[in-house]
């Protein structure tokens, strides 16, 4: 598998590497995604624990995220090679992320564990809407891996025929 290279390399990048969850409600047939206070909509995302393998990493960082865990499928959608400026950290990062489409048995949430800039809460939103958002906000190609990922989840979703409506 070929692993593409997105967003803009910059100064003093701090490599990170770790993954993101395309998270999906067959139920609501809505993305479950973070919405940050300036309107900017993420994937639920994190570096990975030493000796922590990458999907069960992911997942956690879904659960400390969003509550979200009782998951009734879950697939590597990809792996990509990213320059993006870390928003809430307000650092810039490198990073091999990896990529996953996490398909709800449940939306049941336990207790989120958001770390201090950790400002986001959990909502729900359609794929046309998550893509038109990352619009506005990649001027400078920070969402790029992202919409890779979304573009790949979206399709393998409605493949899989748990996604409906997306067009």
């Amino acid at each position: 598998m070929e692993i593409l290279e997105f967003g803009t390399k910059r100064a003093n990048e701090e490599r990170r590497d770790g993954g993101c969850a395309v998270v999906f409600d067959p139920v609501t047939q809505k993305y479950g995604v973070n919405r940050h206070t300036n309107g900017l909509l993420g994937l639920f995302s994190g570096g990975v624990d030493e000796g922590e393998d990458i999907q069960t990493g992911v997942l956690r960082e879904v659960a400390e995220e969003s509550g979200l865990h009782d998951f009734l499928h879950v697939e590597k959608i990809g792996e990509a090679l990213t320059h993006y400026y870390h928003i809430l950290k307000k650092v810039n990062r490198a990073a091999h992320a990896t990529c996953f489409l996490a398909i709800l048995k449940s939306n049941h949430q336990v207790p989120i564990h958001h770390e201090s800039h950790e400002t986001f809460t959990l909502d729900w939103v359609t794929s046309e809407e998550i893509f038109s958002n990352w619009d506005s906000f990649n001027e400078n190609h920070d969402h790029d891996h992202w919409i890779y990922f979304m573009n790949k989840a979206v399709a393998r979703a409605k493949e899989l025929g748990y996604d409906k409506t997306s067009s």
